[in-house]
């Protein structure tokens, strides 16, 4: 079963409630670190602590007499707190130091989970290409049958290419999880810079380096970046099952449910659905990365054109990533795998994907590489013209004695190595 929990809960991070409570956190954390520092006493501290809340309906009612957002969200919030104590509330302040520094909170939030999903899909390939190590398949080049492979084999270039997604996801990750209480243009004006190190230290962010009145939306790109290499790792995948999920190919099948219907009018299907679903859904995290691309450039050092945008591709594109490790996961975990059909297809014209071992032992026996790649060609390329009445093996019989073509014919060649390779992850 796909895990539905996990989508509504990372949905929810991106709610307008929740941004708000972000937005809290990061205020009252700046309130904590000016206590620290002796500027706000700790009866004010106490009292702010207990008193500061919001009301979503509240703050949409301030918004459409301020058109400010944060504004709307700091009057709702000093309402509560009362007068007297509502001058600690964002002292020194900026609206994006609060804006920004609260986003990091989210995707911190949001990117637990998707490590998550990264970890048990990850699993889940590893346990298939463990069970599949020895499963003799078709390796393929330009959709061609090329040489034998195993299906582990394949299952573990998808292993390894999701592991480096995942490393590249958290290195973007790491850039991304700084926060700034900065104040206006990012110059500490009105603001001591002890605030911000202190503030940040509670929230488990760092502090940046340097901001303008924004964090520098490069590290956002890159995250977004990130986001889509994972899609485009699972689009990969996917478009494998699709193909070999094909009649023509038949090596594997999505899972399909008792009463499952394929087609409204052709009741024989069974269709890859989900490795569509996946194929699609990774062109719309990509394209979301071209928005976040289009989102660095900003003037001087501060406009809110990257606001728009990220409010749709950051909830878009991790609810999207989420999503899509969960189907595939439920994919790889329910795929059926037809072994017969490997070994038929690796068969498939007498064998004739040995041409390669074939031509090697005829160089053996003296003839130029030129010779035998002639020899090979005509006698692979006449089998191949003869559709499934070609016979590659015995056209061979006029070039290779017995034992040679036993030795060119044996499948465990071309698998000497696929113990010193499962050995590399550690298998």
């Amino acid at each position: 079963m796909i895990k539905r929990y996990s989508r509504e809960k990372i949905s929810s991070i991106w709610e307008l409630e929740q941004k708000f409570s972000y937005y809290l956190k990061v205020e009252l954390a700046v309130c904590k670190a000016y206590n620290k520092l002796g500027k706000i006493p700790d009866n004010a501290l106490k009292h702010i602590e207990k008193t500061a809340s919001f009301d979503v309906n509240r703050i949409d009612e301030i918004e459409k007499q301020v058109r400010h957002d944060v504004i709307a969200f700091l009057t709702n919030v000093n309402e509560n707190v009362g007068e007297e104590f509502s001058p600690y509330i964002h002292m020194g302040l900026t609206s994006s130091d609060v804006i920004d520094t609260a986003f990091a909170l989210q995707i911190k939030d949001a990117s637990e989970i998707i490590n998550e999903d990264l970890n048990i899909l990850l699993n889940s390939i590893l346990n298939l290409a463990k069970k599949h190590k020895n499963t003799v398949c078709l390796g393929r080049s330009h959709g061609i049958g090329a040489e034998v492979i195993t299906f582990g084999f394949k299952l573990l270039n998808w292993y390894d290419m999701l592991e480096r997604a995942k490393e590249r996801f958290n290195y973007a990750l790491n850039d991304i999880l700084v926060g700034q209480i900065s104040g206006p243009v990012g110059t500490y004006s009105n603001v001591d810079v002890d605030v911000e190190k202190l503030t940040c230290e509670l929230l488990g962010l760092k502090p940046a380096k340097i901001s303008t009145q924004v964090i520098a939306r490069d590290r956002h790109s890159a995250y977004i970046s990130a986001l889509a290499h994972i899609g485009a790792a699972i689009e990969n995948f996917a478009i494998e099952i699709r193909h070999l999920q094909r009649w023509e190919v038949c090596e594997v099948e999505e899972g399909f449910k008792q009463g499952q219907k394929g087609s409204s009018a052709m009741p024989h299907k069974k269709n890859p659905i989900a490795s569509e679903n996946l194929s699609g859904l990774a062109r719309v995290v990509r394209s979301n990365s071209i928005a976040a691309l289009e989102d660095i450039a900003l003037w001087h050092e501060r406009d809110i054109s990257h606001s728009s945008v990220e409010r749709v591709i950051f909830p878009d594109s991790t609810i999207l990533i989420d999503y899509m490790l969960n189907r595939f996961n439920n994919v790889v975990n329910n795929l059926v795998v037809k072994e017969k059909n490997m070994i038929k297809n690796v068969q498939k014209y007498g064998g004739i994907i040995y041409s390669q071992a074939c031509m090697l032992k005829l160089t053996k026996k003296g003839l130029t590489r030129e010779q035998a790649y002639e020899i090979v060609q005509k006698e692979a390329l006449g089998a191949f013209s003869q559709g499934d009445e070609g016979n590659f093996k015995e056209n061979m019989r006029a070039h290779l004695s017995e034992d040679e073509i036993l030795e060119c014919f044996d499948e465990k060649k071309y698998l000497k190595n696929i113990d010193v390779i499962y050995s590399r992850f550690g298998l």
